[in-house]
């Protein structure tokens, strides 16, 4: 493999003098982080209370917290990215590492993503490798596997990991899970956790610091804290959310154009294959979807289930030459891909690291209307009005002026399903939808799938990692298998 280490596998933070960061300053006293009366120098980067945090020697910790709740800033109060008014970070002399997963692929923009990662026969020689799989071919799951194995070789004495489970398979949970306390054992190295779905905490987490509305709570046990945990809302979609998805008006489709008739076919992929050079995707691939059915789309990381979704919305030149009939129609066969698209609502991790213009979140729900990336135009006031009102169902309403790239990950994530609903889809495309969110927010977004599929002429496909994240509705099953 190549020695290239992309610039966002890790963070990199600034020694000592610059901020207090990669080099932790020994105070004496055993900590291996320490903060007292922390405050940040820049205003809008402040917690609501001034920081005090002692992480001891031999802790290993977890920080949790709802969407927004400040999770963030308290980690970039750790890592000196904003530095402190008074005191610095202090604690044991050592290197710290913070791995973020935001955009594994680099900082261009998502027209650049979606070029390399489904024309990979145009990837550079020189481009990094891992068994083979040049990096821009790797799954979610496989790059974080690539990115946690390249921090680690720096063999840093803190190692903070931004929701290290999302994307991974079950038993690359369990990997991962493993590794990680083993390390823990064998080395002088102090893990902290940010999870935003509090039943990823392992067991060889000792401590946990809750963090809600900028105010970071005391430090407890893991124990103490699983104990404290309060059981969910049930409903976590208020009831007048629900009826209202239920009730909406149902289109007339017997006169729309690239639309079945009602009981038809929505997709068929008929011995589909996906190769790139080698390497074999999808193998042979027959598949058939009907109107109204929900399928669970599983499979381990790396099996092609990203792919198979890009060959159904028409993001993968390779679609055009493989037999699939979308809508009754053969791939191909004179359709624009608006038309295509016109009938899908689509979200996926993907999609999520492509938005990276900083304009007013409700602009971002709008290009949902027209299947826009990249290109925005306002709502007239009554698509304003849809849009607000699908915010108002994920309950992200009152951030509708914010701009996108200023909400937290979780913020995003909901906005970004606020599209994939705003024009009403006959067929949804979900990719990982709850990525990130919270454990309330990841119910209601369920609450919201299962409604949306009580009415007619809706169709479900849906990707996840965790069995208990898929709605009651589901009742067709495919599991993709790696082609080795």
């Amino acid at each position: 493999m190549k020695d290239i280490l992309p610039s966002d596998v890790y963070t990199p933070l600034p020694r000592e003098g610059q901020g207090g960061g990669a080099l932790l300053t020994k105070t004496g006293d055993g900590a291996v982080i320490a903060i007292k009366n922390g405050v940040t120098r820049h205003p809008d980067k402040r917690m609501a209370e001034p920081v005090d945090l002692t992480i001891e020697q031999g802790e290993q910790v977890a920080i949790v917290g709802s969407n927004a709740s400040g999770k963030s800033r308290l980690v970039d109060i750790i890592t000196g990215r904003y530095p402190l008014l008074q005191n610095e970070v202090g604690g044991w002399h050592g290197l710290m590492r913070h791995i973020t997963f935001r955009d594994s692929y680099g900082e261009q923009d998502g027209t650049y993503y979606y070029q390399q990662r489904w024309n990979q026969h145009d990837i550079p020689e020189d481009m990094p490798r891992v068994d083979g799989k040049p990096i821009i071919a790797l799954s979610s799951g496989e790059m974080r596997r690539y990115q946690l194995g390249r921090a680690l070789k720096s063999e840093p004495n803190v190692l903070i990991i931004d929701n290290p489970y999302i994307g991974l398979d079950a038993g690359t949970r369990q990997w991962l899970t493993d590794l990680l306390q083993r390390l823990t054992a064998e080395r002088n190295l102090t893990l902290i956790l940010v999870l935003s779905k509090t039943d990823d905490i392992p067991a060889f987490i000792t401590h946990v610091l809750p963090v809600e509305q900028l105010r970071l709570g005391q430090k407890m046990t893991r124990d103490a804290y699983l104990a404290s945990r309060k059981p969910l809302p049930s409903p976590a979609l208020p009831k007048e959310e629900r009826e209202w998805i239920i009730n909406l008006p149902q289109k007339d489709l017997s006169t729309t154009p690239f639309y079945p008739q009602r009981g038809g076919e929505i997709l068929r992929f008929n011995n589909v294959s996906i190769r790139y050079g080698e390497r074999i995707i999808l193998n042979n691939l027959s598949w058939t979807v009907g109107e109204g059915e929900r399928w669970a789309l599983s499979g381990r990381n790396g099996s092609g289930k990203s792919t198979l979704l890009s060959l159904v919305c028409a993001d993968n030149p390779q679609s055009y030459a493989c037999d699939i009939r979308l809508f009754g129609h053969r791939r191909g066969s004179g359709e624009s891909i608006w038309e295509i698209k016109r009938h899908i609502g689509y979200v996926s991790p993907e999609m999520h690291r492509a938005y990276l213009k900083d304009i007013p979140a409700i602009d971002i729900v709008a290009s949902g209307l027209n299947d826009s990336i990249g290109l925005y135009v306002r709502p007239r006031p009554e698509q304003r009005e849809g849009c607000l009102r699908w915010m108002q169902v994920f309950g992200i309403r009152e951030l509708a002026d914010r701009t996108f790239l200023t909400l937290s990950s979780g913020e995003q994530r909901l906005c970004l399903l606020a599209r994939a609903f705003v024009k009403d889809p006959e067929l949804l495309i979900l990719d990982e939808p709850l990525h990130g969110l919270d454990d309330t927010n990841r119910q209601r977004v369920r609450e919201v799938i299962e409604a949306f599929c009580l009415r007619q002429h809706k169709t479900l496909v849906m990707v996840t990692h965790y069995e208990e994240e898929l709605p009651p509705c589901i009742d067709h099953r495919l599991k993709l298998n790696v082609e080795r």
